[in-house]
């Protein structure tokens, strides 16, 4: 009796070859004994089958996240935090990638908003001799894997694009192993490499662009210590017409305007920002469940976070660019609101609810989203613990229909000396993060074509000047250009 459906495909071999075969085996043997092998040990632990015939790439994610253990920070099922493919939703929808699978460029962003280290090459902007040198570099080691996207023609399987971690490596043979996602479909294989660059040098139908590879690593510090692009709002709309315009128009915009010095360039850049920019960039808030002491001691890992954001928070208002972007907003100009304000119009209990509702589903296991929970209402306070330096504290009940729950966000402050106009929405700029600081971080990650339209050659000069991260503190750096930096992919 006939039965509906497939069950499995036969590997098309050559060209590949099965590494349970007694030549793929021979092939694992010899690579290992070569030390191309480092990587798979970690890998084959979290290898696992797509749970949905287009969740490749986020099966191939999840495997190499897990792989190198970084931490999703919040829970999967019961207790556990683990990474699964239903989490990685912060680049695009899952019913949309369940229907269509993801892009390349999307799995580079869900990488970054997964809190991962990403290098990322399409066919075009690489070669055959370094794609070689980063599969030996990361078959040779287990902090660092590689996901190749690829066509599965090439290798006279059936099927179009595709995404599967790389394995290990033989360098006798020049041959990739490939541990294909779609376990129900083919087993692990080992494929000539240059076949599989040639797969890789292919296009992708669905947007146009060539397929490639990426190398993902574990960052050696928290990610999005401050500020950050992703998170909840990647998956927006906002969020997509927000980078077009900050990408594609304001080049423009600069080119078609006069501009004549540094105020004139902040007020063509920021006054025509879409009106949900606010849902664009954010700052990182440290969330925590209330305590029965009333929350007023902190643990040494809270103290350590902190201090780290009030650093690099102290980092941005040290910079030239900074007190230009304070000034223009709090001028008479910006203070008629002109100008899309970031985080609920600075207003620190407005903000703190919010976080404290997203805050309360990220405790209960729901992704980052706030929806269904009511914040009641929010208590600041400042204390001093252990006769340390005093420590903001905002205190939300947050209510959904299985109850209420008490959130606290840790609020990392830094006294600014920047006196704004008497209209300015606090009385003390900079004691938390602000749209000045927000917007200061946001223009330093802007990719250096964006200032290219400027005419003025010693505006431009002055304007690179300002914007330059290469003479920032190493803090401040990586959080411009790991964090919030803008990958084009």
């Amino acid at each position: 009796m006939a039965t509906a459906g497939l069950y499995r495909r036969i590997l098309p071999s050559p060209p590949a070859i099965d590494f349970a075969s007694s030549e793929g085996k021979q092939l694992f043997l010899e690579a290992n004994q070569s030390g191309t092998m480092e990587g798979f040990f970690k890998l084959i632990s979290y290898f696992q089958t797509q749970s949905e015939p287009a969740y490749c790439g986020l099966a191939s994610l999840a495997m190499v996240l897990n792989a190198l253990a970084v931490d999703p920070g919040r829970k999967w099922k019961g207790p556990w935090r683990w990474y699964d493919e239903s989490m990685l939703d912060c680049c695009e929808p899952l019913e949309k990638v369940k229907a269509a699978g993801i892009s390349f460029g999307k799995l580079v962003c869900l990488a970054h908003c997964a809190g991962a280290k990403v290098e990322a090459f399409r066919a075009n902007q690489s070669t055959i001799d370094d794609f070689r040198k980063y599969v030996m570099a990361c078959s040779t080691s287990d902090d660092c894997h590689v996901i190749s996207s690829y066509h599965r023609g090439s290798f006279k399987q059936t099927g179009t694009g595709h995404f599967s971690p790389i394995g290990g490596y033989h360098a006798g043979k020049d041959m990739a192993l490939i541990l294909d996602v779609a376990r129900f479909k083919y087993p692990p294989h080992w494929v000539p490499l240059t076949l599989l660059w040639e797969a890789m040098n292919t296009i992708d139908g669905a947007t146009g662009l060539p397929r490639g590879f990426m190398l993902i690593s574990k960052l050696h510090r928290a990610p999005a210590l401050l500020y950050t692009l992703c998170g909840t709002s990647c998956k927006h709309e906002s969020w997509f017409s927000t980078a077009k315009y900050l990408i594609d128009d304001v080049p423009c915009l600069l080119k078609s305007e006069d501009v004549k010095d540094v105020k004139n360039v902040l007020s063509v850049v920021l006054s025509s920002l879409p009106i949900d920019f606010r849902e664009f960039i954010k700052w990182v808030a440290e969330v925590r469940r209330q305590e029965e002491n009333g929350g007023q001691s902190l643990s040494q890992e809270e103290k350590g976070r902190l201090a780290v954001k009030e650093e690099v928070l102290k980092q941005v208002q040290e910079t030239c660019l900074y007190r230009h972007v304070a000034e223009f907003l709090f001028s008479e100009k910006s203070c008629c609101r002109t100008i899309p304000r970031t985080a609920h119009e600075d207003n620190l209990p407005d903000i703190a609810a919010h976080i404290c509702c997203q805050g309360a589903g990220l405790l209960s296991g729901i992704s980052s989203s706030s929806h269904g929970f009511c914040c009641q209402g929010t208590c600041v306070k400042c204390f001093k613990d252990n006769g340390d330096k005093p420590v903001t504290v905002v205190s939300g009940t947050v209510v959904d229909r299985d109850g209420e729950q008490g959130v606290d966000v840790l609020v990392p402050s830094s006294q600014s000396n920047f006196n704004g106009c008497s209209c300015s929405p606090t009385n003390s700029v900079g004691t938390y993060p602000m749209s000045n600081d927000v917007l200061t971080a946001l223009l330093l990650a802007l990719p250096p074509q964006t200032w290219s339209g400027i005419k003025d050659e010693k505006l431009l000069q002055e304007i690179c000047s300002l914007v330059s991260t290469e003479n920032l503190p190493t803090l401040l750096q990586e959080e411009v250009c790991l964090d919030i930096g803008f990958h084009s992919y």
